[in-house]
C-alpha cells in the first residue's frame, strides 16, 4: 500500500494524542531514562495501554488514519525490495555496518552477516551467538568490533548475566577476525569503564582506534565509578589484534566536584539527562573532526591526535532536548545533525502532545575556523506523520545520502519507520520520502521498528528490532546521483569523504 497523503493522519491523531497525554506529561516531568536504548529485556515485552487508547488506535486504523497492524506503507519514491526475518538470534536487532558485498547486523544475542550482492535477495552467510547488549557493531579490514554494555560473568561468548555490583563482572569491547565471513573467530576482549554502549572507529594504516562511549556511573559499581566524564580510547594493532588495550581516558567534561563539567540535569534542568559520559560519537577523519552526543550535551572536537581528542565547542538545549543520542555531519563539515532520544526509544513521542521540537533532530551550523569553530542552532526536524500511542517512536540512527551540493540523509525512527529528508537549508528541513509499518500491537506499547537505516551503494538498509533486515530502493531525481558513489566499507559513525 502507498499512503498518498499523510496529512489526514496528522489531524486525526492530533486529537487522539491530546486526549491521551499521560505519557507525555510524565516525559515532561522526569529526566530521560538512565539507559536510553532498549535494555536487556527482550523487545517482545510490552506495556499495556488504557482501554480508551486502545479503542482510539483501533478506530484510527479502521478509518485509515494510520496503517493497519503490521501493514507496510511508503512514499511513491521508495520500494520495499526484501525483508529477512530473524533466525537463530531472537534478541533485539541493533546497528549495521558494511563491507564490500556484506552487511553486518548487530543483535543483543550476537551478530549476523548477510551477502547483499543481490539486494532483492540477501543471503545469510553467518550467525554468531555472543550475547551482550547492545552489540553495537563495526568493521575495518579483517576485524569486526562488538560493544558489550551489560554486566556479564566473563568476556566469553558463553557468558551469562551477572550483577554490575560484582567486581568480577565484565563489560567492554570484543574483537573478531572476519577474514572468513562464513566463520568469524573471536580473538580479543578489552574491558572498559562502564562497559561499551557504542563505539566509533578511527582507523589508521597500522592501528584502529576505538572511541568507546558509556555512561551512568554509580559508586556501588566497582568498574563504573563517578565521575565518568570522558571516553575510553582503545588501540588495536591490525596485525596483532590480541594486543588490543585501553591507551587513555580523555576527559571531555572537566569540572570541579564529583560530577565533572557536563550538564547537571535535574533539578537544575528538569527533563534533561545529566551528563555522565557520551552516548555516541561520529568522526570525520578527512577533517580531523568529531561530534559527540553526550546525554545532556552536544560537543564538537578535534581528533588530529586520535589518542588525545580536544573539545572545540560544547552546547546544550535545555528546552527541547532530553537525551543527546547521536550525530551526523554533512559532507562539507559545516553542519551537524544531533538526535534527541526523548523517552529512551521505548516511548510514544511522535504525536501532537509532544509536538515537532522534542524527540527530534537538531540542526546546527558549524561557523568559524579551527579551534574557534562554534555550533549554532538553526532548526528542528521531526517526521510529519503522527504515530499511534502504542508505537515507540523518536529520532534514531541515520546516515548521509551522498549527493554533491545537497544535504540529504536517511534516518530510523523506530516504529515511525524510515525517513528520507533534506537539510540543505538548515532552517527549513523537509521530508522527501518514507517507509513504515503499522503498529506492532493495538493494546500494548511494544518496542519495535527500525533501529538503524543507512544508505550504502545505492540502497537503504534497515535493521528492524523485531521484523528483521529490510532493503529499500529509493528512486528520486534529488537522490539518484548518489547511486554512482561506491564505497568499499561503511561504518556510519566513521563518516567517509564520499567524493574523495
Amino acid at each position: 500500500m502507498i499512503l498518498k497523503d499523510p496529512r489526514t493522519r496528522h489531524r486525526r491523531l492530533g486529537v487522539v494524542a491530546a486526549a491521551t497525554g499521560l505519557l507525555a506529561a510524565l516525559l515532561t516531568a522526569v529526566p530521560a531514562a538512565a539507559t536510553p536504548d532498549p535494555g536487556d529485556g527482550t523487545a517482545a515485552s510490552g506495556k499495556e495501554v488504557s482501554q480508551s487508547t486502545e479503542a482510539q488506535v483501533r478506530s484510527a486504523i479502521a478509518d485509515g488514519e494510520i496503517p493497519g497492524q503490521d501493514e507496510i506503507v511508503h512514499s511513491d519514491n521508495i520500494e520495499h525490495l526484501a525483508n529477512i526475518p530473524k533466525d537463530a538470534l531472537p534478541g533485539t536487532n541493533s546497528d549495521l555496518a558494511f563491507q564490500g558485498r556484506y552487511a553486518f547486523a548487530g543483535n543483543y544475542d550476537g551478530f549476523r552477516i548477510f551477502d547483499i550482492s543481490n539486494p532483492k535477495a540477501p543471503k545469510t552467510v553467518a550467525q554468531v551467538l555472543c550475547p551482550g547488549s547492545q552489540n553495537d557493531i563495526s568493521v575495518s579490514g579483517n576485524l569486526l568490533f562488538l560493544s558489550t554494555d551489560s554486566s556479564r560473568s566473563d568476556s566469553s561468548c558463553n557468558s551469562t548475566t551477572q550483577p554490575v555490583t560484582e567486581k568480577s563482572s565484565w563489560e567492554g569491547m570484543k574483537v573478531f577476525d572476519i577474514s572468513d565471513k562464513t566463520n568469524p573467530k573471536y580473538v580479543a576482549a578489552v574491558e572498559t569503564a562502564c562497559g561499551s554502549h557504542t563505539h566509533t572507529l578511527v582507523p589508521e594504516r597500522k592501528n584502529v582506534y576505538l572511541y568507546v562511549s558509556s555512561y551512568s556511573p554509580n559508586a556501588a559499581y566497582p568498574d563504573c565509578q563517578p565521575p565518568h566524564d570522558g571516553i575510553s580510547v582503545i588501540k588495536v594493532p591490525r596485525n596483532a589484534p590480541e594486543k588490543a588495550a585501553v591507551v587513555g581516558f580523555p576527559v571531555l567534561f572537566p569540572g570541579e566536584g564529583p560530577d565533572g563539567g557536563g550538564n547537571p540535569g535535574a533539578p537544575t534542568n528538569p527533563g534533561v539527562s545529566k551528563t555522565t559520559g557520551c552516548h555516541d560519537i561520529t568522526v570525520l577523519p578527512s577533517k580531523d573532526l568529531a561530534a559527540g552526543a553526550c546525554m545532556g550535551d552536544g560537543i564538537l572536537f578535534s581528533i588530529a591526535d586520535p589518542e588525545h581528542p580536544k573539545v572545540i565547542d560544547q552546547v546544550q538545549d535545555n528546552v527541547n532536548f532530553a537525551f543527546w543520542h547521536s550525530a551526523t555531519f554533512n559532507q562539507k563539515a559545516d553542519k551537524v545533525v544531533f538526535t534527541d532520544e526523548l523517552g529512551g526509544g521505548g516511548a510514544a513521542t511522535c504525536n501532537a502532545t509532544i509536538g515537532p521540537n522534542r524527540g527530534a533532530d537538531g540542526i546546527y551550523d558549524i561557523v568559524g575556523k579551527g579551534d574557534k569553530r562554534k555550533l549554532v542552532f538553526r532548526s528542528y526536524f521531526k517526521i510529519p506523520r503522527h504515530q499511534a500511542d502504542t508505537e515507540n517512536c523518536v529520532a534514531h540512527n541515520g546516515s548521509l545520502i551522498p549527493v554533491k551540493g545537497k544535504d540529504i540523509m536517511v534516518q530510523a525512527w523506530y516504529q515511525g519507520g524510515v525517513s528520507v529528508w533534506e537539510f540543505t537549508d538548515s532552517s527549513q528541513p523537509k521530508e522527501i520520502g518514507y517507509f513504515e509499518r503499522g503498529p506492532l500491537t493495538t493494546d500494548t506499547l511494544k518496542v519495535g521498528g527500525s533501529w538503524s537505516a543507512y544508505y550504502y551503494n545505492g540502497y537503504i538498509y534497515s535493521n528492524d528490532i523485531t521484523k528483521g533486515f529490510d532493503v529499500l530502493k529509493l528512486s528520486d531525481r534529488r537522490t539518484d546521483p548518489a547511486k554512482w558513489v561506491r564505497l568499499k566499507e561503511l561504518n556510519t559513525q566513521t563518516q567517509p569523504d564520499y567524493f574523495d
